[in-house]
């Protein structure tokens, strides 16, 4: 059968053995909002466990609002336009409110990003700056967590009046789930913050990892540090598999995050019985699959349902090529996933990017991985040391004619957009994630 793959722009399309297909793993169905831009406006007038946006930024002088880069889908052209009217209907001026783009330790987002980041108008009439986490004289220092982590966010957003941060809720495969205080932290942190946040003893904890936030030292540290920070206001969305808004979390910090969360766990989790031979996956499309440095997150969401030895077939247009030159640099210089994280744990040095080569090569240890991509030349793959493949049918056809005529096989269209599960591992986690329960009572 057919199956279609999120690929870029237009998706990629694979032909499967359906008599070897155990699942399709995908979120469930859910309609949009009827009319996003009224529901954002009452869900900024009736927040969760928090005054209205427009009576919190009441009597302030200016105001930062921190949003994804452009790697994130957040519909921020519905989103930006009633929290902007409201500061400006609250005493804001317009010249007097920054738009801050949350790039974490990646690139700018630049020129016509820009205009595909918030739309036009926005564009043109509001300033809008870029995060630099390696430009430590941009950064306040804020002391240190309880964790002992040294606290360095940007400057603009810890002197600005009232903090407005937004973005979307998905699995994460580091902080359990994506929104609230991951746009703090890495988003607005610096370098030397990262260190600790995205060092190896952290993110090798067995709960970093996606559907996971009670005892998830990534989601404790990160949400410690953005309290830290003093957020007035949140605001989160819920995507369907369209990218169209099917919730809004608006209002205090934590409890607001968490009950997105619950809502998106409900919408996004599917299971398998038995863990499969074969996973075809993708990086979720455009625009996270812009670089093979984001496509390590569709790897590690197969990681859970797939056995020992298994494969995962991964499919990432990678239109950017590789990513940053840290983590090309290390990637080609890979040699094996034991010998990689044995050093990762031996040596002082902290190299930008070594966080996603340390989820990759758990990945990697687990189980073998293919890469399909069009987006990266010969070369380009080879250095890297990786396995890859010209198509989905050509890897996959390698794959069976290893574990023979009935090899199991799992797909995950959405790649890390789905949380995949064991049905074992379903109750695991329900009966560890008790924090969103708390926050809803």
């Amino acid at each position: 059968m057919e199956v279609k793959l999120a690929y870029g722009k237009k998706g990629l399309k694979a032909r499967v053995p359906e008599k070897n297909l155990i699942k399709i793993l995908s979120m469930r169905d859910f309609e949009p909002v009827s009319d996003a831009p009224i529901a954002i406006t009452k869900s900024l007038l009736q927040p969760i466990a928090s005054p209205s946006l427009f009576d919190a930024a009441k009597r302030k002088k200016s105001a930062c609002i921190v949003i994804c880069d452009i790697t994130r889908p957040v519909p921020n052209r519905d989103l930006l336009p009633p929290i902007l009217r409201t500061l400006l209907a609250a005493g804001i001026a317009r010249e007097n409110i920054l738009i801050l783009i949350a790039t974490g330790l990646h690139r700018p987002n630049i020129k016509k990003e820009l205009v595909e980041l918030v739309g036009e108008d926005i564009a043109r009439n509001y300033r809008i700056e870029n995060h630099f986490g390696q430009d430590i004289n941009s950064h306040g220092y804020l002391g240190k967590s309880s964790r002992g982590t040294p606290v360095y966010l940007d400057r603009r957003f810890l002197e600005a009046d009232f903090r407005v941060i937004t973005g979307f809720i998905e699995p994460h495969f580091m902080a359990g789930f994506s929104g609230g205080r991951k746009v703090v932290v890495p988003g607005i942190a610096h370098f030397k913050t990262m260190q600790v946040l995205h060092g190896p003893e952290l993110l090798s904890h067995p709960n970093s990892r996606e559907g996971m936030v009670e005892h998830n030292p990534f989601h404790d540290e990160a949400l410690e540090i953005a309290r830290m920070a003093g957020v007035d206001f949140n605001v989160n969305v819920a995507l369907n598999e369209d990218k169209e808004i099917i919730g809004i979390f608006s209002g205090d910090l934590d409890r607001s995050h968490l009950a997105g969360v619950e809502f998106v766990r409900n919408v996004v989790r599917s299971s398998v019985t038995d863990p499969v031979d074969i996973v075809i996956t993708s990086a979720a499309g455009y625009p996270l699959d812009k670089t093979w440095y984001q496509a390590v997150k569709g790897m590690t969401a197969a990681k859970s349902i797939i056995k020992p030895g298994g494969t995962i077939i991964i499919a990432s247009e990678c239109s950017e090529g590789v990513g940053s030159a840290e983590f090309t640099e290390q990637m080609e210089n890979f040699k094996s996933a034991d010998q990689y994280l044995d050093e990762l744990f031996q040596r002082d040095e902290f190299l930008l990017d070594q966080w996603q080569v340390q989820k990759y090569a758990a990945a990697r240890k687990h189980a073998k991985i293919v890469t399909v991509s069009d987006g990266l030349s010969t070369e380009q793959k080879n250095k890297l040391n990786i396995d890859w493949a010209e198509s989905v049918e050509k890897a996959l056809d390698v794959a069976m004619a290893e574990y023979g005529e009935k090899a199991t096989i799992a797909v995950i269209p959405k790649g890390p957009y789905v949380l995949a599960e064991l049905q074992s591992e379903k109750e695991t986690l329900d009966s560890g994630n008790t924090l969103t329960e708390k926050a809803l009572t």
